[in-house]
C-alpha cells in the first residue's frame, strides 16, 4: 500500500492481482449499467472512477457508511494487476482496503467462479463455427456490474417499463440525493406522505438536453463519421422524446451564475487568486471560469455536476414515498425501491446470504434464488432476470421491447411479448449455459454499429442510446418521368 499527496489531495495506492487476460475498457464498458450514476468512465485516460463504501451490507450497524471516491485504472507497465487509487486523508486499515478491494472485484468480476465462466464462454464460442461469432469472440465474457447487490437490484428496478435516458435520470436523481443525506441538509420522516411536498428541498432539475446545439457537439466530436450523420438527424426527434419521457421543464431547469458558483460538483480551488475549479470526479482544475460553467462548459473529463455515491439501504429505508417519487422523478417505482431498502435494512432480506447462494452460479440454486427474489414487491421476471444475470446465472436471457427490436434487426424475426422466451432459446441454445452472454455480444455490437464504441464516448452522449435513434428510415420511392 502506498500513499501520495499533492495538489489533488492524498491518494493510497493498492494493487488489485489479474488474470493473464483482462481489459479493463472492454470489461467496465460492456453493459448499460456503467453508464448510470455515480459510474464515470473517462475516455481519454481509460479510468474508472466512482465512490465506494466501507461496508457491504446494510444490517451491520456497526459498519462504516462513508464513502470514499476510488479511481481504477490499468497500467501499460503493470499488465498483471489494476491500479487502485483511493482518495483518503491517512491510510486504510484491514478492513477498509478488503472492502474496497472486494467491491472492485465484484464490479469487474475478478473472482475464480467469474474467471471461469469467461474463459468457459470464450471456448464455448470457438466450438460455434459461423459468422455470426465474429463479434462474440470479441467480447470478453464479462458484464459489468455494481459494487453491492442492492445497488443492482435498484437499477434493475429503473430499467423496467421507460426509456433509457428517463433510466440515467432517475439514477442521477438519486445519487443528487445522497450528497444531501449525507450532507443533512434535509430530513424526511417514513409517515408523512401529505407534507412530503412541504418538506421537499429546493432543488434544480437539471434538463437533460446538451446545453451545446447537438450538431455543433457531435461534429465536435464524431468529425464526419456516419455516427455523427446518424445522431445529428435524429436530434430533433430524441428531444421531443426526452423531454416528454422526464417530465422536466425548462422552467426548473433554469440557473444563475450564484447557483453554478455554489454548486457542489466544482469546488474553489485552493490556490488564491483565481477562479478556477477542481472537478470532485477527476480531481483536477478545470481552467473553466465562473462564466465558462455557467454557459455549459464542462471538465475535459466531461463531468457536469456533482453527485454523491449511490445511496445505501440504510439512507433510503426512513424516505417518505411520496418525496422520493417526486424527488427522484421514480414514479410507481418510489415503492418498489422503498420496499427493498427497509427490507433489507430490518433484515427481512438478506442480501449476503443470496450474494453467497449466488456467488457460485450453480444452476441448480437459480430456481430457488429466482423464487426468493419473485418474493420481493416488484420483482417480475424481466427483473428477477436481470438480477440474477449481476449475480452471474447466464443461462436466461431478461426479454422485453429491446429484445424484439434485436430479433427482429439483427435476426429478420417476427417476434412479440409472448414469443420472444421460445425465439432467444432457438437462437442461442446452442451457447448454453452463457446464451445471455452470446446475446448480449450482439446486443452492445449492434450499439457500437449505430453509435461508436461507448468506452469512446462522453457521459453526455449515453442518453442518445434509445430505440428511437436506431430506427431505419424507408426511402421513399419517387416515380421520374422519362424525358427526350
Amino acid at each position: 500500500m502506498l500513499s501520495r499527496s499533492g495538489e489533488e489531495g492524498e491518494w493510497v495506492l493498492l494493487e488489485l492481482p489479474l488474470a493473464a487476460e483482462f481489459d479493463l475498457e472492454k470489461t467496465v464498458c460492456s453493459h448499460g449499467l456503467f453508464m448510470m450514476p455515480p459510474n464515470h468512465w473517462d475516455p481519454l485516460s481509460k479510468t474508472f472512477s466512482r465512490p465506494l463504501r466501507f461496508s457491504l451490507y446494510d444490517d451491520d450497524e456497526d459498519d462504516d457508511d462513508s464513502s470514499v471516491m476510488v479511481r481504477i485504472s490499468h497500467p501499460i507497465d503493470s499488465p498483471h494487476s489494476l491500479h487502485v487509487r483511493v482518495r483518503i486523508a491517512g491510510s486504510l486499515s484491514p478492513k477498509q482496503q478488503q472492502t474496497i478491494m472486494a467491491q472492485v472485484a465484484r464490479m469487474l468480476r475478478l473472482s475464480d467462479v467469474d474467471e471461469t465462466a469467461a474463459r468457459e464462454f470464450r471456448s464455448k464460442v470457438k466450438t460455434v463455427s459461423s459468422t455470426e461469432t465474429d463479434c462474440l469472440k470479441r467480447f470478453g465474457g464479462r458484464i459489468f456490474r455494481s459494487p453491492t447487490l442492492f445497488e443492482d437490484m435498484v437499477k434493475c428496478i429503473l430499467l423496467c417499463n421507460c426509456q433509457w435516458p428517463r433510466t440515467l435520470s432517475m439514477a442521477r436523481a438519486l445519487c443528487k440525493l445522497q450528497l444531501e443525506l449525507q450532507n443533512r441538509s434535509f430530513s424526511v420522516s417514513v409517515n408523512g406522505a401529505a407534507n412530503a411536498k412541504s418538506r421537499r428541498p429546493e432543488t434544480r432539475d437539471e434538463h437533460f438536453i446538451p446545453k451545446t446545439p447537438a450538431a455543433k457537439e457531435l461534429k465536435r466530436k464524431y468529425g464526419g463519421s456516419k455516427v455523427s450523420i446518424n445522431l445529428t438527424s435524429k436530434y430533433v426527434e430524441t428531444k421531443a422524446d426526452l423531454e416528454a419521457d422526464t417530465h422536466l421543464s425548462m422552467e426548473h431547469g433554469q440557473m444563475t451564475i450564484e447557483d453554478t458558483i455554489l454548486s457542489p460538483t466544482l469546488s474553489p480551488s485552493s490556490r488564491e487568486g483565481n477562479s478556477f475549479k477542481e472537478c470532485n470526479i477527476c480531481d483536477t482544475s478545470s481552467k473553466l471560469n465562473s462564466l465558462d460553467l455557467y454557459l455549459g462548459q464542462r471538465c475535459s473529463c466531461g463531468n457536469e455536476e456533482g453527485i454523491g455515491n449511490f445511496p445505501s439501504a440504510r439512507e433510503l429505508a426512513s424516505l417518505d414515498e411520496s418525496f422520493l417519487a417526486e424527488r427522484c422523478n421514480l414514479g410507481y417505482r418510489a415503492g418498489r425501491v422503498l420496499n427493498l431498502a427497509r427490507g433489507i435494512f430490518d433484515g427481512r432480506i438478506k442480501l449476503k446470504q443470496l450474494e453467497e447462494v449466488g456467488g457460485r452460479a450453480n444452476l441448480s440454486a437459480y430456481d430457488k434464488l429466482a423464487e426468493q427474489l419473485r418474493e420481493i414487491d416488484g420483482f417480475g421476471p424481466f427483473t428477477c432476470a436481470n438480477v440474477l444475470m449481476c449475480l452471474g446465472y447466464y443461462h436466461v436471457i431478461p426479454t422485453d421491447s429491446e429484445t424484439v427490436r434485436h430479433l427482429k434487426q439483427v435476426h429478420s424475426r417476427k417476434s412479440t411479448i409472448q414469443t420472444v422466451q421460445k425465439d432467444v432459446e432457438a437462437i442461442y441454445g446452442k451457447y448454453a449455459p452463457f446464451q445471455f452472454l452470446a446475446y448480449w455480444a450482439e446486443v452492445w455490437h449492434f450499439y457500437e454499429q449505430w453509435f461508436g464504441k461507448p468506452s469512446k464516448m462522453l457521459c453526455s452522449d449515453y442518453k442518445l442510446i434509445t430505440a428511437s435513434n436506431m430506427k431505419i428510415k424507408k426511402r421513399v420511392k419517387t416515380n421520374r418521368t422519362k424525358t427526350s
